[in-house]
Order: C-alpha cells, then sequence, then structure tokens
C-alpha cells in the first residue's frame, strides 16, 4: 500500500460541473437482521452496475462501514446522470427504493439518508498530502499545490496567492 501513497502535497483539478452525492443507512434495531440485510447488500449490486456502465455518469465512491452506519460519498458527473439512474425502473435502484418502502418503510428499525451538492467549475478545493488516491484526489487529476493552488483561499480564487495563512503565532502556515 505504501507504494501508492502520494508524498507531494497535491489538489483536485476536475473539469467542470460534478455532483456530490452521499447516501448511508443506520441500523437502528441491530438484532432484525431481516430488516436491514437487503438494504445493506443492494448497494453493491448498484456499485457493480454502474461499474460496468461507462456512461452511466458514476466518477467515482469511497464507501465508509460501520456497525450501525453506512456511507457512500460518490461523484458524479452531472446531477441528470444521478437522476435518471435513480429513476430506472431497470436498474437496480429503482426496486431497492421500493422494496424499503414496502419492507421498511417508516418502522424505525433501519434508517437511510441521502445529500446531493451541485458543485460547479472552480467551487470546491482540495488538498491530500502523503495520502493514496482518496475522495475527489481519486477520480479527478492530481496537480501539485504550489504557488496559486499553495491555500485553500487560493485553489478557491479567494487571494492571489500571495498572502500565507497565519498559524496562531502570527508565523506563516505552509500546510492550509
Amino acid at each position: 500500500m505504501s507504494g501508492d501513497i502520494t508524498s507531494e502535497r497535491v489538489t483536485a483539478d476536475i473539469e467542470g460541473e460534478f455532483v456530490v452525492f452521499r447516501i448511508g443507512m443506520r441500523i437502528n434495531r441491530l438484532w432484525k437482521v431481516h430488516k436491514w440485510a437487503p438494504v445493506f447488500v443492494a448497494m453493491p449490486r448498484m456499485l457493480r452496475e454502474l461499474k460496468a456502465d461507462a456512461d452511466s455518469g458514476l466518477l467515482g465512491y469511497e464507501r465508509n462501514l460501520g456497525i450501525r452506519n453506512q456511507s457512500l460519498f460518490m461523484y458524479w458527473r452531472s446531477f441528470k446522470d444521478l437522476h435518471e439512474y435513480a429513476r430506472d425502473p431497470d436498474q437496480e435502484h429503482l426496486p431497492a427504493w421500493q422494496e424499503y418502502n414496502q419492507e421498511v418503510g417508516s418502522d424505525g428499525d433501519v434508517g437511510i439518508w441521502h445529500e446531493t451538492f451541485l458543485v460547479r467549475e472552480g467551487e470546491y478545493e482540495a488538498v491530500y498530502n502523503n495520502m493514496p488516491p482518496y475522495g475527489l484526489g481519486k477520480i479527478s487529476e492530481r496537480v501539485p499545490a504550489s504557488g496559486q493552488d499553495e491555500t485553500a483561499a487560493g485553489r478557491l480564487g479567494r487571494t492571489d496567492g500571495d498572502s500565507m495563512p497565519e498559524t496562531v503565532d502570527g508565523s506563516a502556515n505552509e500546510s492550509t
């Protein structure tokens, strides 16, 4: 794994708009396996389906699995792609969503959630150091975080790049 680590300080560079879609589930009653297991196994099927279709609009994803909480951060080329996938009766998502509503509904055994963020070009920033490709840096080009891209404000175009952030003691901090 250490061979995949980029020791250079880099930032993500993606052309155009994109969508960040966070989705997850929370197991509220662990003993009700018959309720949460179908929800738990539905997402891997959807991910296999999306990865197999180069035109799906899915750029990439990161999974975070816990005992009660599972979440997925997905990156999409557009909201249209995400919405079309979610509503297509011939894809995995819509039948799984309908089954959840029928079998679980609002009984409180399993919670689900999602959040959608539409990101315009240039209205994001990221930095990675001593990291393997991760998050937005995994699905975009990674470029050196130097010059204008040295600081978060610079990456967001909120400064000309001449100002460096300061630490609590007033000295320049080059790691922000």
